[in-house]
């Protein structure tokens, strides 16, 4: 009986070594993105992104209505902040416009609950030249990306938990918003 326990523990101990070794060896960096072609021109929806404000009318992290929120610096464009604090399902963090052209507004976003992290956010907006393809005069790809540092405990959570597919379904959700707020 003592055998079987012993070997027990060490089909456990080698699974959990051989667990927590291949979360060591996973990238030291992520990005996610997904990307929308809408048919509308580039400066229909670049006022949605570019006006921090206006997330919520489409973004997908608006979730708790009882969520406090704080907006600060320029009115929109460089310089442009938005910081909030809601539920678990919202967490605590804030957004800031670094760059912002027609084409591509970069942000940098500081989550402070339900974890921290400290990652890039970029939106590119990119005519579609295939514009009749998709039933329109001009179209736009719209891309969504994020990417930043992955500590080990990042790592290790993605061993488990697949956070492309979770966080990239949020920024399909949010283009999809995006897409039927600029093609109305």
């Amino acid at each position: 009986m003592l055998n079987i326990v012993a070997m027990a523990a060490i089909a456990i101990v080698v699974a959990l070594v051989a667990v927590l070794a291949y979360a060591a060896s996973r990238p030291e960096t992520f990005r996610i993105q997904r990307t929308a072609t809408m048919k509308a021109p580039p400066e229909r929806i670049f006022p949605f992104i570019d006006d921090l404000r206006a997330h919520t009318s489409w973004s997908p992290f608006e979730k708790d209505p009882a969520m406090k929120r704080a907006h600060s610096g320029a009115a929109r464009g460089k310089g442009a902040v938005y910081e909030w604090e809601g539920n678990r399902q919202v967490g605590a963090g804030r957004i800031a416009i670094t760059d912002s052209t027609p084409a591509k507004i970069t942000m940098t976003l500081d989550m402070l609950r339900p974890f921290e992290a400290h990652n890039v956010v970029e939106f590119a907006l990119e005519p579609n030249g295939d514009a009749k393809a998709v039933g329109a005069d001009i179209a736009t790809n719209v891309s969504w990306a994020m990417q930043g540092r992955q500590p080990y405990m990042a790592k290790l959570f993605g061993t488990f938990v697949n956070c492309d597919r979770m966080v990239g379904r949020q920024f399909e959700e949010g283009l999809g918003k995006l897409k039927a707020l600029v093609e109305a």
